[in-house]
């Protein structure tokens, strides 16, 4: 086991990180930018390194500066977190090629998985379910282009192929529209992610976002941990997550995570990763694998009782996972509430000092946040503050513990989402269990102001 490892990462993540290291007797070095000097995990770290002004290009994502941190305090791995340079192969190459150990896969599974189109062609020979679509990147001939637009149907989709976080994406519903709509694309793949390809799918109007999240080592063990339900959504970011994903049978589930097994050891795959589908009439639709831990990864812990970050950090440092597939089981159900600093109308962020916060608490209650009475939000990162994630034996009891978690969670001197969570936790079609990706979109359409 490593003696010491550098958290390359801020906010919840980097405190959830930290926890686990101190539980596996690990010294955790954090790395901050100026404008997080005052964040909680550097207030209790053993070692702290300032890596770079407030930019994220200057400081997180700033790869000789986090290395270079992990050469000083002589630490033996680096773990990215999420977001930042969790899925940039080059820097997972540099982390390796420096003589530490990268926490997640390695650099060539994350290629593989982070370009889409590759993704989907590996996922096609594993045989995982795919949205139909072009076989690989779109050609330049537009006469190609609207013969496998006909050959799909319409509405498609077209893609980036290096997008991520819901960018690089344009439905197009007539082919009047589609040459245009890929050229369009391709300069802003080109603008935002230095890749101009992009590839072309079938756009599914109704499905739900159901993800498989995996484990897997380097002795080519892997396993799966259930589902997850993403469907709560807004402009394509996730808002609330679930586990298990209601009203979907248990063989099918079963079945689609026994394929993602399978790609993992095809591929060769190691650490924790995520298989992202559209579920639609019964079908599974593979979309892309999130090479990495995940921001909702706490409900499948919450549902399973397998620390994802603790057996992350295991395999990395070559041990083999401490649990087969037979041993894996769900019990109950859980759900998360991501809690941003923005105004729960506009959306507009919130940033400034926290003068009062006070945590819910009681049975199956867990909260995940960096904050405390008196932190400062910087303006500078993504709103998200923190998660609150309720368990109970049932989704109903989940989701009573959630209201009443809800209920006595106190953020003062911000403006926050809390409000809106309050709203949705009571909203009929919700609760009933298996709203479609669009159904937040409509709902925040029709909301009272």
């Amino acid at each position: 086991m490593f003696k010491k490892i550098l958290v390359a990462n801020r906010g919840e993540i980097a405190l959830r990180i930290q926890r686990a290291c101190q539980e596996l007797g690990i010294k955790a070095v954090m790395v901050y930018s100026e404008a997080d000097r005052e964040a909680k995990y550097v207030k209790l770290a053993e070692e702290a390194v300032c890596i770079g002004p407030a930019p994220s290009a200057l400081s997180y994502l700033n790869m000789p500066a986090i290395i270079s941190a992990a050469e000083v305090t002589d630490a033996e791995a680096i773990h990215p977190g999420y977001g930042f340079l969790s899925e940039n192969a080059d820097f997972a190459e540099r982390v390796e090629k420096s003589g530490f150990q990268f926490i997640g896969p390695t650099p060539e599974s994350i290629r593989i998985m982070g370009d889409k189109v590759s993704a989907k062609q590996a996922m096609i020979k594993a045989g995982v379910p795919c949205v139909p679509g072009s076989e690989g990147e779109l050609p330049g001939d537009p006469v190609q282009i609207r013969r496998i637009a006909r050959t799909v149907g319409y509405p498609v989709i077209i893609k980036a192929a290096g997008g991520g976080g819901g960018r690089g994406m344009r439905v197009v519903h007539t082919e009047a529209a589609l040459v245009n709509a890929v050229a369009t694309t391709k300069a802003e793949a080109q603008a935002a992610f230095g890749n101009p390809a992009v590839y072309l799918e079938k756009f599914l109007q109704n499905p739900r976002h159901i993800e498989i999240q995996i484990l897997a080592d380097k002795f080519k063990n892997a396993v799966y941990l259930g589902e997850r339900d993403c469907s709560m959504q807004r402009r394509h970011q996730k808002i609330i997550e679930e586990a298990p994903a209601p009203g979907i049978a248990r063989k099918l589930i079963e079945r689609v995570g026994e394929r993602c097994v399978a790609a993992c050891k095809k591929i060769a795959y190691r650490g924790a990763g995520t298989f992202e589908f559209l579920y639609q009439d019964g079908e599974f639709y593979f979309i892309e694998m999130n090479t990495r831990v995940q921001v909702e990864h706490p409900v499948t812990e919450m549902t399973t009782g397998i620390d994802i970050v603790r057996t992350q950090i295991m395999v990395a440092a070559g041990e083999k996972l401490p649990f087969t597939q037979r041993q894996i089981a769900m019990r109950g159900h859980a759900i998360e509430c991501r809690v941003n600093a923005e105004d729960p109308y506009s959306f507009v962020p919130s940033p400034g000092r926290i003068s009062l916060w006070h945590a819910p608490g009681g049975p199956g209650v867990r909260v995940d946040s960096h904050i405390y009475s008196n932190y400062f939000v910087p303006p500078n990162y993504d709103s998200m503050v923190g998660k609150i994630i309720c368990h109970g034996d049932t989704r109903e009891q989940a989701l009573a513990r959630m209201r009443t978690a809800l209920g006595e969670t106190v953020v003062e001197g911000i403006k926050t989402n809390i409000p809106l969570h309050r709203e949705l936790m009571v909203d009929a079609k919700f609760t009933a269990g298996g709203t479609n990706i669009h159904y937040l979109e409509a709902w925040l359409a029709q909301r009272p102001r």
